[in-house]
């Protein structure tokens, strides 16, 4: 449940980060104990489909979670918050049953295994470290060519969609990656 607890905690900061407004309270609806709620002042509830996409995360429902995200995209696919969410989960699906360890060690051993640095680059992510991740994939992009090289490109691209085009990490890999590529 942690990996949860984290990747709920980068997908708030992502939307505040993208401009996206309100606040949800993830959690029991007593708040923090000895804290009042100020009056006059309600929390925002989640449409519905995203309320469906969140309380799939929290039973580890990643299919669930994917499923309804998909389905506000298909309603609005100018919804950022979904668009958002739905990488994020996607990367907790691909990371929840990765034995962290081993995929440190496989990308550290071995440095042009375009694959083993695609799954050590999702477990930085999860983690917290968003640039070693992105500079983990500028840097297989640089050395590697033809279709391993395409798959390290195309996935650095999903990972920015799961932080957030505003998010000037993002803006530093895409230069990096323009100047891996050229």
């Amino acid at each position: 449940m942690e990996q949860v607890d984290q990747l709920l905690e980068k997908f708030l900061e992502a939307a505040v980060t993208n401009a996206v407004t309100g606040r949800v309270e993830v959690g029991d609806d007593e708040g923090v104990p000895g804290e009042q709620p100020d009056e006059g002042e309600q929390t925002p509830e989640l449409p519905p489909l995203h309320q469906e996409a969140y309380d799939a995360i929290d039973c580890g429902d990643w299919a669930g979670a994917i499923a309804a995200y998909e389905k506000a995209l298909e309603q609005d696919p100018a919804d950022e918050l979904a668009r958002l969410g739905l990488g994020q989960v996607r990367l907790l699906e691909r990371t929840s049953t990765m034995d962290l360890t081993a995929v440190r060690q496989a990308a550290a051993e071995r440095p042009d295994d375009v694959q083993a640095q695609i799954d050590a680059a999702d477990v930085d992510l999860v983690g917290g470290h968003v640039e070693d991740g992105f500079g983990r994939l500028v840097e297989a992009v640089r050395r590697s060519s033809g279709e391993d090289r395409d798959r390290a490109r195309n996935h650095l691209l999903g990972l920015f969609d799961v932080i957030g085009s505003q998010d000037e990490r993002v803006g530093k890999a895409r230069r990096a990656l323009m100047s891996a590529l050229y």
